[in-house]
């Protein structure tokens, strides 16, 4: 296999972890509820932990992946992930739930970005949007085993034995990346980097693609880890397996989404496809918030599956932010913008519990349709305005200095 590729794959798998446990929550919020009594809020606060911790780490690991390179960094952190999934199987509180969750959010910090410095080293930069959009349409995968697969699982063995499975299948995707993984020829540990993180948080290009970012990863990790299940449990009626489908349709959506994005922004233009499908996915997330229990699966299934694929797009930002900046400074632009992505996952998947915790439930601790259809109304709202303002970039792309390009072999 050419080294390339078998780059390709270790950090492949290491994302496909990444992304199964980010959306673990959204399958097992009953069990846990159910053993710990956690509420809404504790819910939101507990889950969204994960994006918090990923987020904080964002900047120390932009400075490390451009200085040490992907091969040790992305390792290093997945060691911690594997404590936290141990912890969070041996959780008897919310606090040892909490601290897990927050653990395997840092241990995973470093495989997104750590994976697109990796990429960027060792493809042509005119195939990156291609190659990054296959990446992570295979590693989000990870999402389909955290539907129907999950439910199946935890019924048959446990939520916990699931984690405790788990740590170790970590540790072994972070020796892997070790062995057979290489850095990227533009890391030189001896040579001193120019630029700085000021420099791109003073530029106005990064706010556009960061706001933009902060929305639509934000409201998709929000929703798709967590309050999409207790939505079509609560509000639509369905029960754990129909509603695994529902998340497991939603997963496909977005794998194909990050299949095809790729392709057709290297041929229509990136700022102008990204523009597009934001505003496509806005739309309908706002029109999951109509359905309820009368309405037909097909069409549920449909708009989850839509919600999905437009929700993929936003993988788009991170080759926009590559664009903008130099190649010695991709690892420190991408997480920086990965700061703003996954923190919106964090904020949202926090703000959107405290929301819902504001209604009031029935006697079996159901909350209204009412409380869902707020939320959906109100992420969608904010997504729209996020997209005007990173639209003049749609209009008018501006490009990376052409004598700034990436090496590759």
């Amino acid at each position: 296999m050419p080294q390339r590729f078998q780059i390709f794959t270790v950090f492949l798998f290491a994302y496909f972890l990444s992304y199964f446990f980010r959306s673990t929550n959204a399958i097992i919020a009953d069990d846990l509820v159910r053993d710990l009594g956690l509420s809404a809020s504790e819910l939101g606060l507990m889950t969204s932990l994960f994006f918090a911790a990923f987020a904080l780490a964002q900047l120390p690991i932009g400075s490390a992946l451009d200085r040490f390179g992907p091969r040790w960094v992305v390792p290093a952190f997945m060691l911690a992930g594997a404590a936290g999934s141990l912890l969070f199987a041996a959780a008897a509180n919310f606090t040892m739930l909490a601290l897990g969750r927050a653990l395997i959010g840092l241990g995973m910090a470093g495989v997104l970005a750590g994976s697109f410095k990796a990429l960027g080293g060792w493809f042509a930069p005119r195939r990156f949007a291609t190659i990054s959009s296959v990446f992570v349409g295979f590693g989000a995968s990870g999402s389909l085993v955290a539907a129907t697969p999950l439910a199946w699982l935890s019924e048959a063995f446990g939520w916990r034995t699931v984690f405790w499975v788990g740590a170790f299948v970590i540790v072994a995707s972070a020796a892997a990346i070790t062995v057979w993984s290489r850095n990227p020829p533009e890391v030189d540990v001896d040579r001193p980097r120019e630029g700085s993180f000021a420099d791109i948080f003073r530029d106005r290009q990064f706010w556009q693609i960061a706001l933009l970012g902060f929305m639509m990863v934000g409201s998709l990790f929000a929703y798709q880890t967590l309050w999409i299940g207790p939505f079509l449990r609560e509000a639509v009626g369905l029960g754990r397996i129909a509603a695994g489908d529902m998340l497991f349709t939603l997963g496909v959506g977005v794998i194909v989404g990050y299949l095809v994005c790729g392709y057709l922004a290297d041929r229509l233009g990136l700022e102008r496809v990204i523009a597009v499908f934001a505003a496509l996915f806005f739309v309908s997330q706002a029109a999951l918030g109509l359905f309820g229990p009368d309405w037909p699966g097909w069409a549920l299934g449909a708009t989850c599956a839509s919600f999905g694929f437009f929700g993929a797009y936003s993988i788009l930002l991170y080759t926009h932010v590559r664009n903008v900046f130099p190649v010695h400074m991709s690892g420190r632009a991408v997480t920086a913008t990965n700061l703003l992505a996954i923190g919106g996952g964090a904020i949202l998947q926090w703000l959107l519990g405290v929301i819902i915790a504001l209604f009031t439930p029935d006697a079996s601790g159901s909350y209204p349709a009412s409380a869902y259809r707020t939320i959906f109304v109100l992420t969608a709202g904010a997504g729209i305005a996020s997209v005007l303002f990173y639209l003049p970039l749609a209009i008018r792309p501006v490009r990376r200095p052409p004598e700034d390009v990436t090496r590759t072999v």
